[in-house]
């Protein structure tokens, strides 16, 4: 599966073995930025690095996710950011987990806020989901603030529910459904 997006201000496309220099890029820019927020590998290997796209790209063609490089229409090969709809789980369930993360250079900026937007639609119209979930630590207000205005809503707090950086973080727990989305929409 191939896709790209084009929005106003950007470029999402789906991953393949030419990113992985400019996923490298963005990963070792970006590492102090996001440490906090994930278990950054500061040893991976080019070897490791290969192996992790090209299990993206087979959990992709399997569907068993769909994930976005972010790029600016600007600059169309540096990638800016990435968003990823994980763990997708058909038959009465229908749904997925949504993760994102931007270059700090471009928080606050409304990128990825424009750029979720768009793969919150995806999901919905395109892979007929009809639910993703999205966790944040309580401590990430940026975070929260950015998944209420794109319509999650809390559903419950998990204690010690992922294991970051060498300890266990609590997380928010948030959804948004299809319905609830396209009320969401009729908002704007």
């Amino acid at each position: 599966m191939k896709k790209q997006i084009i929005t106003s201000n950007l470029i999402l496309k789906t991953p393949r073995i030419e990113d992985l220099s400019s996923l490298k890029v963005f990963e070792n820019r970006n590492k102090n930025h996001l440490a906090k927020w994930e278990t950054i590998n500061d040893f991976s290997s080019e070897e490791e690095d290969h192996k992790r796209l090209m299990n993206w790209l087979k959990e992709c063609e399997e569907e068993k996710s769909a994930r976005f490089f972010i790029f600016t229409k600007e600059n169309p090969d540096q990638i800016i950011g990435i968003g990823n709809l994980t763990q997708i789980v058909r038959g009465v369930f229908q749904a997925c987990y949504l993760g994102y993360k931007i270059a700090h250079r471009y928080e606050g900026k409304g990128f990825m806020f424009e750029a979720l937007q768009e793969t919150i639609c995806y999901a919905f119209e395109e892979l007929q989901l009809h639910r993703i979930m999205a966790n944040y630590m309580p401590i990430n207000i940026r975070n929260a603030k950015l998944l209420n205005r794109l319509g999650f809503v809390i559903e419950g707090f998990a204690r010690n529910y992922l294991f970051i950086n060498n300890r266990w973080e609590d997380h928010v727990l948030t959804a948004l459904s299809k319905e609830e989305w396209i009320g969401h929409q009729s908002q704007f």
